[in-house]
């Protein structure tokens, strides 16, 4: 539990859908996809997807060379995220290195690209000559949050988390916790991932890479959906600044959202099956942390990336807390699977649809497949709502669960 309110008093995403939060909202209530073909993937022997959901980052947001020179482009989608919601935050240069605004930021690791690079060199000329320890700098686990801390000044507490797909949930969360304990008075907070072809080829050799729509990429990936045969690999940077509430309304700082409740655990028994007990328990401990019951909830935002076994745990684990009177939707079909970074990316646009009473479909859902929970799926279109509460729930590798509650002002 925690002493203090905690808001979120800024935004900024570099998104599939764009770099944009209201743009990208735009798109999301148009049922737009970010899915896309990888002809550069062809090259690839023994490798099945040729679909994925990269992000254009405008030239007007692009990090200048000399900013960027131990960053990978990961650590380069987490600051351009950043700067954006540290903007929307109206946070100025003495706040940020004042030492009472703290930063929590993952990835599921550092740069793919630059580690690529590192290791081909060292495999072409057995030698270590003309390597330079900048690029290990781009692929050092915690390269999103050093670099997030140098960039913007923050002498302020600095977590990492590099947690898989819950890396950016787990480092809004570990905020959450932070200013409510009245350790910060503010955090930034969030996650990151890169695009690279290893994301997918390890998803392809656990069979959970989509294969089956390389040549309609917008038809993939499909989330609940009976036709769904894998996940779709994205990149992208999701961040928010939490404040204390208290501090906000005295700065007359617009407020997006409270945050009530989150919810962490693990499965405790396989690497990559979920389990459907930890993912109800999860969602039990957020509840609870916000001191709420399910029936406050009007919006579940699933995980949901469009595999066989992960699909219908958490569709079962959902139905196990809310029965199925919860209206429940995935982006992944918008999105395709942010890694790390979808925790952040797809917060802010669930606060987009809380403070705009919509609920986002779940993009390519047409038949809900047998084997899943009996919920009240969001299809087709976007659903008007009254939205107060809603649960955001990620989900990753090693049966790490995440579930945050958020309400409405």
């Amino acid at each position: 539990m925690t002493a203090r309110r905690v808001v979120v008093t800024g935004l900024g995403i570099a998104s599939p859908l764009g770099c944009d939060v209201a743009e990208a909202a735009r798109r999301l209530y148009a049922n737009e996809s970010g899915v896309v073909a990888m002809p550069d993937w062809d090259r690839l022997g023994h490798f099945s997807p040729r679909v994925a959901a990269p992000v254009a980052i405008p030239r007007a947001l692009e990090i200048p060379h000399k900013a960027a020179r131990t960053m990978g482009r990961v650590a380069q989608l987490a600051t351009v995220a950043t700067a954006i919601a540290v903007r929307d935050a109206a946070l100025g240069a003495d706040e940020l290195t004042g030492g009472a605004v703290g930063l929590a930021y993952g990835s599921t690791h550092g740069s793919s690209q630059a580690n690529e690079d590192w290791v081909r060199k060292l495999v072409a000329s057995n030698s270590f000559l003309g390597m330079t320890a900048t690029t290990y700098l781009k692929f050092m686990s915690h390269t999103t949050a050093a670099n997030l801390a140098i960039h913007f000044g923050i002498r302020g507490r600095v977590l990492c988390t590099s947690a898989a797909c819950v890396s950016a949930t787990q480092a809004i969360g570990q905020g959450f916790e932070t200013i409510g304990a009245g350790l910060a008075d503010v955090m930034v907070c969030g996650g990151a991932e890169e695009l690279h072809f290893s994301h997918a080829a390890v998803f392809d050799m656990l069979h959970a890479a989509s294969k089956a729509f390389n040549a309609t990429p917008e038809l993939t990936p499909r989330p609940f959906d009976q036709r769904r045969d894998g996940l779709v690999v994205g990149e992208g940077a999701g961040t928010v600044v939490l404040e204390d509430y208290e501090r906000a309304r005295r700065l007359g700082k617009r407020i997006y959202a409270e945050i009530l409740g989150f919810g962490t655990n693990c499965d405790g028994t396989h690497v990559t099956n979920p389990s459907s007990d930890g993912m109800r328990g999860s969602m039990e401990l957020a509840l609870r942390s916000a001191r709420c019951g399910p029936e406050t909830i009007d919006y579940v935002n699933a995980h949901a990336t469009g595999t066989t076994i992960g699909d219908i745990a958490e569709s079962r684990a959902t139905h196990a807390v809310f029965g199925d009177r919860v209206p429940v939707s995935s982006l992944k079909g918008h999105l395709g699977h942010t890694l790390g970074a979808c925790g952040g990316i797809e917060l802010a646009l669930s606060i987009e649809m809380l403070a705009g009473g919509w609920i986002a479909p779940t993009r390519n859902l047409e038949t809900v497949d047998a084997q899943c929970a009996p919920l009240d799926y969001v299809v087709g279109a976007p659903r008007r709502a009254r939205l107060s509460r809603i649960l955001c729930n990620k989900f990753a590798f090693g049966g790490i669960n995440t579930s945050l509650v958020l309400a409405g002002l």
